[in-house]
């Protein structure tokens, strides 16, 4: 733009120049006695010539409006988020603590020994079950009764009964005491004993046969 303003400017000097110079020519012409027409010609041309450079200058068009935009959408600064763990703080002793005292465990109980306890049992009954057999009862010898009697019995630390109960009947009242009373008299048993291995009463249970000899 200065540039431009430069130039029109030297323009309008030359052309004032030029006009000054016309006329001194018209002038002159006027005092040598030239023609008056050729001279006003001369003239026309002149300020038509600087009259066109005058309207040549003409202000710069405005910019172009700008259409209406939609204001920017507004976007949130992204949160700083610190997702790294604070260090431990480390705290220095100037004098360590002294070393607790060492655990001392007790040992394990000892186990038990094996228990030893058991039941009571038979001895020589082979014998004395015949013993109690031979013992037969007369009133049924003679009406020939014979059967099976089950008794259970009560044994002391001695292996000897002390008791005795008929567990199953022969049907004849005569031969199920006998079983019992022979029982008493002649059964033998090795003693029950408790966990330590020491004779204990026990109980036992077992049958008497009556049969007749033909």
């Amino acid at each position: 733009m200065a540039y431009a303003d430069q130039q029109m400017s030297g323009n309008r000097i030359t052309a004032l120049v030029i006009v000054a110079l016309i006329h001194l020519v018209v002038g002159y012409a006027l005092i040598t006695g030239l023609a008056y027409e050729g001279v006003r010609q001369i003239m026309k041309k002149v300020t038509t010539v600087d009259i066109k450079k005058e309207e040549e200058k003409k202000p710069p068009p405005p910019p172009p409006k700008q259409k209406d935009l939609p204001p920017p959408p507004i976007v949130a600064p992204p949160v700083k988020i610190d997702i790294a763990p604070a260090p431990p703080q480390i705290q220095t002793v100037a004098t360590p603590p002294p070393a607790p005292p060492p655990i001392v465990l007790a040992p394990p109980p000892a186990a038990p020994p094996p228990s030893q306890a058991r039941g009571a049992t038979p001895k020589n009954q082979g014998s004395w079950a015949a013993r109690i057999q031979d013992n037969y009862p007369g009133d049924a010898l003679r009406a020939e009764k014979q059967g099976r009697v089950g008794v259970r019995v009560s044994i002391g630390p001695d292996g000897r009964v002390t008791s005795c109960s008929v567990t199953s009947s022969s049907g004849t009242p005569s031969l199920d005491s006998a079983a019992c009373d022979g029982m008493m008299r002649y059964a033998r048993y090795n003693p029950a004993l408790d966990d330590s291995g020491q004779p204990t009463s026990g109980s036992a249970a077992t049958a008497i046969v009556y049969r007749l000899n033909n």
